[in-house]
């Protein structure tokens, strides 16, 4: 049975969630039966490729009209949220930056199987490790840890390469209604919005795959 994994790099709430479905996962007696697709998804496409530094911080107080304080403040809960999921997110070191080019090194990684692994070493190197997802060194550095071959890497990120492949997930994701992310999709019959609970994310794979066979 597939599922669907629709996600933007930088958004928080998508590496708590894959937690939480990989907790359910591993509660899962079919674990193995179960394939994972991670698909592309932009919450802010507007971001310029390459930005001067900006803090998160304020990021998100421009974008909402809220001050900085009240910023400070929303990040603090989900830094809370993170840590009850196992996660630490270092807000004080975090780049905004258009996430499209690190969309294309998960859409060049899906070929080598190796999706998942570039989704977890991208949320590590952005929420942790202060990573830039719009600079070509830190997507080669991130590349060449989960095992690309960092010139083909380099070729296409210097490239347009996997931008249509990118821009098909975020199409798909228009066509079924998803709003937000990070969405689940099980089997193309059930869908989890959000950073839901692990019973939930168990309660559906649960569902899902008694229907799917």
């Amino acid at each position: 049975m597939k599922v669907e994994i629709w996600s933007d790099i930088m958004c928080p709430f998508c590496y708590i969630g894959k937690r939480h479905f990989e907790a359910a996962l591993k509660q899962f007696p079919n674990a193995e039966a179960i394939t994972v697709e991670w698909k592309s998804f932009q919450l802010d496409p507007t971001i310029p490729t390459m930005t001067e530094r900006v803090d998160v911080y304020q990021y998100l107080a421009d974008k909402k009209g809220m001050s900085l304080e009240q910023s400070k403040a929303m990040h603090q809960n989900v830094i809370h949220m993170a840590k009850n999921a196992g996660l630490d997110y270092n807000f004080d070191i975090a780049v905004v930056g258009n996430s499209k080019d690190a969309h294309r090194l998960i859409q060049f990684a899906k070929t080598k199987n190796l999706g998942d692994q570039a989704e977890e070493a991208l949320f590590q190197a952005y929420f942790t490790e202060g990573k830039n997802m719009a600079d070509l060194n830190d997507l080669l550095e991130i590349g060449a840890k989960i095992g690309l071959n960092t010139d083909e890497l380099r070729d296409i990120l210097e490239s347009d390469a996997y931008a249509y492949e990118m821009i098909q997930d975020v199409q798909e994701a228009q066509n079924i209604g998803v709003q937000g992310v990070p969405f689940f999709v099980f089997d193309r019959k059930y869908a989890i919005s959000g950073a839901q609970p692990v019973d939930a994310f168990l309660q559906t794979l649960e569902t899902a795959f008694a229907e799917a066979n």
